[in-house]
């Protein structure tokens, strides 16, 4: 006769092990985009072309200047040249600079200028925007390829539009909390990761913050390039998900991606899509954070002014935090 308690038991143990298994599958499915009419219009209305540049406000201008109190200011950007040995420049794209001399005239003032070659929107540190990416032909908020792209940039969505954003910054160092400068290649940070570090930093981000997450691997920035343009750590899917219930003004890392590379399995930069093409949340990469983390700089001023390149899918940044 069979043993009705451990008949029992042995049902609830199956049921448990089954559930774990499909949470788990739940977890790992690859990043699908929402159909066209879940994910549009977006909660800034059909037609809207800013993304989460819409909470640059006066309110994000003021509570960031509330946070300067010694006037220290630390550059985030990364240096644009072509000698690997001082700049990274990423996925075979270019910075070429031509000096252009004029010869020395004696007694009387000449000028020199430079011809500079390069795919501006995305090289160095950089501010995806939303026309960075697409799904299939659609991009945010559903505008279509066929409709706003030509020879000569895009007719939406272009970089010109973000416009200068300043606003508070929260650095959420996760190497830190880990206990390590540099976090492995290929570790995917997780919602978890993010929370314990902003619970042992005592941090409570804001809606409209830029939150920068500290990886370390921007120290290998200018000193070991093939490391640092290979695998490298970064947010996974479901911590992108998490971060962007913050309502965020944008999303930045001092790694190449913002998110993990390579990606998780079955899916191609699901971050890029679920941030730039679902909600409208620019990316920030290649940050130079190692002189802000060593200062123990938690949140700051930040501000930052992209370049106003007409139709371009992002622009080289120079951001500073303030404090």
């Amino acid at each position: 006769m069979r043993n009705p308690i451990a008949v029992a038991f042995l049902s609830t143990l199956c049921a448990f092990a089954a559930s774990y298994a499909a949470h788990a599958q739940q977890q790992q499915a690859p990043y699908q985009m929402p159909p066209d009419n879940q994910r549009c219009p977006t909660r800034w209305g059909a037609g809207d072309q800013r993304g989460s540049a819409n909470w640059q406000s006066a309110e994000t201008v003021l509570r960031a200047t509330k946070l300067i109190r010694t006037g220290e200011v630390f550059e985030l950007g990364d240096v644009l040249s072509p000698d690997p040995k001082e700049a990274f420049i990423n996925d075979n794209r270019q910075y070429n600079i031509y000096t252009k001399p004029t010869n020395p005239i004696p007694n009387a003032r000449s000028e020199n200028e430079e011809l500079i070659i390069t795919e501006l929107g995305q090289i160095g540190t950089q501010l995806d925007a939303l026309s960075h990416q697409m799904w299939g032909d659609s991009f945010y908020n559903c505008f279509k390829q066929g409709e706003i792209a030509t020879r000569y940039g895009f007719k939406k969505l272009g970089a010109e539009l973000i416009g200068n954003l300043m606003t508070r910054a929260v650095v959420i160092d996760v190497a830190g909390y880990k206990g390590v400068d540099i976090l492995p290649a290929g570790y995917v940070i997780t919602p978890d990761d993010l929370k314990n570090a902003l619970a042992k930093q005592v941090l409570a981000p804001q809606r409209g913050d830029a939150i920068i997450i500290n990886t370390g691997f921007g120290r290998l920035l200018g000193k070991d390039n093939v490391r640092y343009g290979k695998d490298s750590p970064g947010i996974g899917i479901a911590a992108a998900r998490y971060l962007a219930t913050l309502e965020p003004m944008l999303v930045g890392a001092d790694n190449c991606c913002v998110e993990v590379r390579p990606s998780e399995p079955g899916m191609s930069l699901p971050v890029h899509s679920f941030m730039l093409i679902q909600n409208g949340v620019m990316l920030l990469e290649n940050l130079k954070l190692e002189k802000l983390v060593a200062a123990h700089v938690q949140e700051a001023a930040f501000i930052m002014q992209p370049l106003k390149l007409k139709g371009a899918t992002g622009s080289a940044v120079a951001p500073v935090m303030i404090r």
